[in-house]
């Protein structure tokens, strides 16, 4: 029996499409575990050398603007926005080559696969962005530190992602040619 992932992914697909998707989901939440950490742990270090007042200063731009808590008067201004769009931006940019070449064994072209996947990613990222500040400031509204709100910010829109992104990825990602023609061979 041959050793490894790819010994474990074809005595998956030689058990049917369904041992298949449950092996490739089981892989995607590994990918996915390392983008959460990438997602939650990033903006700490980001916003690291950011002034206090970057990181709270003003801003308004299309659907994305600065959150105030009208309780406490904390703000999520453009420097944690900034730092928690650009860890999301670097998690997907990871997690698609990932989940590209050892998720899906896939050989699908990355000059038309990205592009789809970047549209996705982007709506995700502004439906993130918009949601992140609110969320920053109910936890701050609740007496949780700048850190600990950017991370339960961050783990809340990365679990968002993670439910959106396996079904997309598997309809994106198709198996490699050779791979396909293999199977249907042996069946």
């Amino acid at each position: 029996m041959a050793k490894g992932l790819k010994g474990i992914d074809n005595a998956a697909a030689e058990k049917g499409k369904g041992v298949e998707t449950l092996w490739q989901f089981v892989k995607f939440i590994v990918v996915s575990l390392g983008a959460f950490v990438i997602q939650t742990v990033l903006p700490i270090f980001i916003k690291m050398p950011m002034s206090e007042e970057f990181q709270t200063r003003a801003f308004s731009w299309w659907i994305f603007h600065d959150a105030t808590d009208a309780k406490t008067g904390a703000v999520t201004g453009l420097g944690l926005f900034l730092a928690a769009n650009i860890a999301n931006i670097v998690a997907q940019i990871v997690s698609f080559f990932i989940n590209r070449n050892k998720t899906f064994n896939s050989d699908a072209k990355i000059s038309v696969t990205l592009p789809i996947y970047i549209v996705f990613t982007i709506a995700l990222i502004c439906f993130s962005a918009w949601l992140s500040p609110t969320l920053i400031n109910f936890f701050q509204a609740h007496n949780v530190g700048t850190d600990l709100a950017l991370f339960l910010s961050g783990a809340i829109c990365g679990a968002i992602q993670f439910f959106l992104y396996f079904p997309v990825d598997k309809l994106l990602f198709p198996k490699k040619k050779e791979e396909a023609a293999e199977e249907e061979k042996a069946e």
